[in-house]
């Protein structure tokens, strides 16, 4: 490409580099497709550099330590140091490794990169404006397109992550000192699993999540672990509560101040967060519907309630493509736009925002570019929350399967009568098995504990291939393996398991 005020061409263009992005590009390139791929940033995305892959690696190496440091039970007795900036030189060179890799497999399917902030000017063209001091921009025309911008975390009323104070995940991630105290507000995926990094590095965490429960769409029963762990790392929680504001405080720190949800809510609170809170007890002993303000004195706060898809730098309008009230670009089950010739993946298109989902959506875009019949289909569609014990699920729950109309039989093992993960001091949690009750065909399934995030995927193969109850059951795991336990949740729902107490 020549940079300049000049006009080129490809066949397909691919705006964004994240798992959506780069897949679409490297699948078009594999199918022939001229392609040329359009990033801002960095190759990989929000994913690769700043959320999933920087997130797990630090998940990773604050396990190491806390475990180290409470093994007292196998006879190991350990005091580890932490070196935070050696930890986030590690985490950085597996960044590096994996961008680094993107950039290479893109080269090697003949894809060509272009970096740049791209904007339609029309149906058939972006503008792409390129970043320095006489750069310039260039006019791009291209027969399709493939929009994967990706998202950004939910700012929320005087919270701005520009104030040093307030934290986004991505500059979470990237902190050169460990705070000696944090308020996390939200205490969904992303706040959850960075409260217990932060708690294991010796952070006095609290959690303000203005619902009444963690992990807000998941079940009571997988919640219940996480929260318990939570609870013994000592995180705090105030439930039914919203951040309202915050300022500094003499001597260094600063406050941070939080409302009832429901005042907060009645004051023109932010309509994303609002909910109405029960006076009850919730299953994890919480008491919601608190009637007074809260302050703590904090050394930072970061703000996790959430995000929203990257679309309104586009200029979608020129190109006639449409968006919902959320801002997601509207498609159809092939990725298609409004316009026929215009996709969108990833985190831009749809919930949920999944790193798999995207790049799954990418690949069928490509392929539909190319003339394959491929379509979207999200019936085996993994999620997992990388918390402390892990929550993976597939499929359908029990109570949307029965929404669904089916009649359920369910089948369910705990790792505590694992051997596998006796060996491993990590018995909390299940394996849970959702299956049609006359064919015994799988229709969903939900683990918390221990690897959940590798155990969900032999189950999610199970359900894209229309396997029965039968057909694991009679799988043989090898002894001893956490594997067993999915084993042994199917045999539990044809009434014969081994290892555990049959309903």
């Amino acid at each position: 490409m020549v940079v300049g005020d000049v006009t080129t061409g490809t066949e397909v263009l691919v705006v964004g580099a994240g798992p959506a992005g780069y897949v679409a590009a490297i699948r078009a390139g594999q199918l022939d497709l001229d392609v040329t791929l359009v990033e801002k940033d960095a190759y990989g995305g929000t994913c690769l550099n700043y959320g999933c892959i920087p997130s797990k690696a630090l998940i990773t190496a604050t396990n190491v330590a806390h475990e180290a440091a409470t093994a007292e039970e196998m006879g190991i007795h350990a005091d580890p140091a932490i070196d935070l900036a050696g930890m986030m030189d590690w985490k950085d060179g597996v960044v590096d490794q994996l961008t680094g890799g993107v950039e290479k497999l893109c080269k090697a399917n003949g894809v060509s990169l272009l970096e740049g902030t791209a904007r339609f000017a029309d149906e058939n063209t972006v503008r792409i404006s390129h970043s320095g001091d006489g750069q310039g921009s260039e006019s791009l025309e291209f027969e399709h397109a493939i929009v994967a911008t990706g998202s950004r975390p939910l700012e929320i009323p005087n919270f701005e992550f520009d104030d040093e104070p307030v934290l986004d995940s991505r500059q979470a991630l990237a902190l050169e000192s460990v705070p000696d105290s944090l308020v996390v507000v939200g205490a969904g995926y992303i706040g959850m699993e960075l409260a217990s990094v932060f708690a294991k590095l010796g952070t006095e965490v609290t959690v303000i999540e203005m619902l009444d429960s963690i992990l807000p769409g998941y079940d009571d029963d997988l919640k219940r672990p996480v929260k318990q762990r939570a609870t013994e790392l000592g995180i705090d929680f105030e439930f039914g509560y919203t951040a309202s504001n915050w300022h500094d405080r003499d001597g260094g720190g600063i406050r941070v101040v939080a409302d009832p949800a429901e005042q907060a809510a009645a004051d023109g609170g932010s309509e994303a967060r609002r909910a109405t809170q029960s006076t009850d007890e919730t299953a994890d002993g919480t008491k919601t519907a608190p009637d007074e303000r809260l302050e703590f004195d904090v050394e930072n706060v970061l703000v996790a309630v959430g995000r929203e898809p990257v679309s309104d730098t586009l200029e979608l309008s020129a190109a006639g493509v449409e968006t919902d009230d959320g801002g997601f670009i509207v498609t159809d089950t092939r990725a298609r736009t409004n316009s026929d010739h215009i996709f969108a993946v990833g985190d831009v298109a749809c919930e949920p925002m999944l790193a798999h989902k995207g790049s799954m959506e990418g690949k069928i875009a490509a392929e539909v570019i190319a003339g394959e019949p491929a379509a979207i289909d999200y019936q085996a569609m993994p999620a997992v929350v990388f918390t402390d014990p892990e929550i993976a699920t597939v499929g359908m729950t029990e109570s949307e399967a029965q929404e669904a109309g089916f009649d359920t039989t369910t089948g369910q093992f705990p790792f505590r009568a694992s051997g596998r993960a006796l060996t491993t001091g990590r018995t909390d949690g299940f394996v849970k098995v959702v299956a049609d009750d006359g064919d015994g065909f799988l229709l969903g399934a939900s683990i918390v504990g221990s690897e959940a995030s590798e155990l969900v995927a032999e189950l999610g193969l199970a359900i894209e291939l229309g396997a029965t109850l039968e057909d694991v059951a009679t799988t043989v795991h090898a002894h001893p393996t956490l594997s067993e336990s999915v084993m042994e949740a199917t045999e539990n729902a044809l009434g014969h398991a081994i290892h555990t107490l049959n309903r």
